[in-house]
């Protein structure tokens, strides 16, 4: 059980990290000068989207073997690992809503949109359909999302300026390639190639 809630919480941290969201995080921070509301609609949006992909991960697992779903495990981490390659931007769209509405408000609808398709939603999907404690994935990958964006949100523009992205947006994709290794040797294992 408590799988359930450490794998999840450190990939999705991972994830997170140079995300849109993360970066939306952040612009919130600089505009409103406001951390706790920010940070009380990052969780609120977070529980409420990955909710619903925990959800949707839990079904689509009930399909597939467990061995089936180590390979598709496996082949998700490498995708992740290559997407956090890929510098996110954030939309137009996003940045306009906080001029409509307060830090809390801007915060709930802006991150749950945004998270809508985004690595650590598909991560959500996919953790789980892997695990057999819903709710534990959900507490994880909400975790992960706060380790990730709290610093930034308490941080706001010194964040920018201090953190370099490039690389720690590598670290995080040789995390996941190591990740990607090790689902593929448990997939070997149980699918009997191994022992």
């Amino acid at each position: 059980m408590l799988e359930s809630l450490l794998v999840p919480t450190g990939i999705v941290a991972l994830a997170e990290i140079g995300d849109k969201t993360q970066l939306l995080a952040l612009i919130l921070a600089a505009r409103f000068r406001k951390p706790w509301p920010i940070i009380a609609g990052i969780v609120a949006a977070t529980l409420a989207n990955h909710a619903a992909a925990g959800a949707v991960g839990a079904w689509v697992g009930s399909f597939f073997s467990n061995v089936t779903l180590h390979w598709i495990l496996a082949a998700s981490f490498l995708a992740t690992a290559a997407w956090t390659l890929i510098p996110d931007k954030m939309d137009d769209d996003e940045a306009s809503t906080a001029k409509r509405y307060g830090p809390f408000l801007t915060t709930l609808i802006a991150f749950f949109l945004a998270e809508i398709g985004d690595k650590t939603q598909v991560a959500t999907v996919m953790l789980a359909a892997q695990y057999p404690h819903l709710i534990m994935v959900i507490i994880g990958t909400t975790l992960g999302m706060l380790i990730a964006n709290v610093p930034v949100v308490l941080a706001g523009n010194f964040a920018a300026e201090k953190l370099p992205l490039t690389l720690i947006r590598r670290l995080a994709a040789s995390a996941f390639a190591v990740l990607a290794l090790i689902a593929v040797y448990s997939a070997m294992q149980a699918s009997g190639w191994v022992g």
